[in-house]
């Protein structure tokens, strides 16, 4: 069997390292780029749906916001529908560093698919999305507590 995964973890490792060293300029660690770009592109996110974009657990999520928060890169506002549910903006902070970090993406992209045709490039693309729908069923079902079928 391809070991796809230990590529696709060796890859993900590498990428997250390089990002923490270049993003502690912005005061910015341990992935939290990777929620402020989202927050960036969806202001007024609330929690949940962030969860879904970056696929992780809620405990994992909040430490990061409330990092963030105290960082001044988000700020939470009550709905004003809702009191419940709390919005999450980004900051002045934060919209000064997406910029750089969308940089630094293209940069990786570029270099990861570096001697790629624009069709593998593509392929590559669909491939990858592939695996991650088939292993979001599983997310999925292991968040509500299932086990898995091995």
């Amino acid at each position: 069997m391809a070991e796809i995964l230990r590529e696709i973890g060796m890859i993900a490792r590498a990428l997250d390292s390089i990002s923490n060293i270049e993003f502690k300029e912005l005061e910015l660690t341990k992935g939290q780029y990777l929620y402020l770009v989202r927050i960036c592109e969806n202001p007024g996110i609330i929690q949940e749906q962030l969860l879904d974009l970056i696929k992780v657990d809620r405990s994992t999520a909040t430490r990061a916001l409330q990092k963030l928060e105290s960082n001044g890169f988000i700020e939470k506002r009550n709905d004003p529908d809702n009191k419940k549910i709390k919005k999450i903006y980004p900051t002045e902070k934060a919209r000064q560093a997406y910029p750089f970090i969308i940089r630094e993406n293209e940069h990786s992209n570029t270099v990861a698919l570096e001697g790629f045709t624009v069709q593998e490039a593509l392929e590559a693309e669909r491939y990858l999305r592939r695996i991650r729908e088939n292993i979001e069923v599983d997310f999925e079902s292991v968040k509500k507590g299932h086990k898995r079928d091995y």
